[in-house]
Formats: C-alpha cells, sequence, structure tokens
C-alpha cells in the first residue's frame, strides 16, 4: 500500500507542474486551447506506448460494449485541462489547484460515502468532514493574501 501512496503523491505533484507547463505553452503559442490538444496528443502517444507494453490491444475490443458513462472520464479530463490552461495564469496555479483539490476533496468524498461508480464504500464522518472544512479554511485563507 505504501508503494500507491508514493505513486499518488508523484502523481500530485504533477497536477501544478502540468497546469504550470500547459499555461506557459499555451502563453508561447498565443492559444491555451492548442496548448491542451497538444498535451494530450503527447498524452495519447506516451498511453499507448504504455498499453502496447504493458497488456497490447485485447483490451481495446471491449471498450465498445461498455457503458457509455464510463467514458465520461475524458470529457472531465479535458474540461479540466482546458480550464487550468485558461485561467491558471490570471487566477495564479496555486489559486487555481487550490480550488481544484477542493473540488476533488468533496466529490471523493461523495463518491466514496455513496459507494458511487462501483467505489469502495467509506461513510463520510466527523473527521474526514473536518479534514475537508480544514482545506477549505485553508483555500480561504489564500485567497486573503
Amino acid at each position: 500500500m505504501t508503494h500507491y501512496a508514493l505513486i499518488m503523491l508523484a502523481a500530485g505533484f504533477g497536477i501544478p507542474i502540468l497546469a504550470a507547463l500547459n499555461a506557459a505553452l499555451g502563453r508561447f503559442i498565443g492559444s491555451p486551447t492548442v496548448a491542451a490538444v497538444v498535451l494530450f496528443t503527447v498524452a495519447l502517444i506516451c498511453c499507448v506506448l504504455v498499453m502496447f507494453a504493458a497488456s497490447g490491444t485485447q483490451a481495446l475490443t471491449k471498450v465498445w460494449d461498455a457503458p457509455r458513462h464510463l467514458l465520461l472520464g475524458g470529457a472531465l479530463i479535458a474540461f479540466y485541462v482546458l480550464t487550468i490552461t485558461h485561467i491558471a495564469p490570471h487566477f495564479g496555479i496555486g489559486n487555481a489547484v487550490f480550488f481544484v483539490l477542493l473540488g476533488q476533496l468533496i466529490s471523493a468524498a461523495a463518491i466514496d460515502h455513496f459507494g458511487l461508480f462501483g467505489a469502495q464504500v467509506t461513510p463520510l464522518g466527523w473527521i474526514r468532514t473536518g479534514g475537508i472544512a480544514v482545506m477549505a479554511l485553508g483555500v480561504w485563507i489564500t485567497q486573503l493574501a
């Protein structure tokens, strides 16, 4: 389990770096939307290489049979990348990521509490609610400066 935590910590480190790099690319080329397309193109190439290295293409045949709502993750990541690329240069990387993190905490708590999308049920107790409240307070404090 520790290796999962370390991998997710590394992914967490990557989110603000992704936001800063893509925002800078958008400014450099003059189009945040084109920067997002470039990001997705590079991401697609990376994912295809990993797919071939890890499992081949057998699982691709099952995609067509998957419930359509399961494909909305692609739209959500596009929404994230497009919004962070457009907004971060004006709002600040830290501010943008703090609000993304707050949204993630609230959404994750709801998904876990209700077991949505097949997630393991983890009830939302006072400690988790308090943790989200402390995070929200932290976001609010960062906006005061």
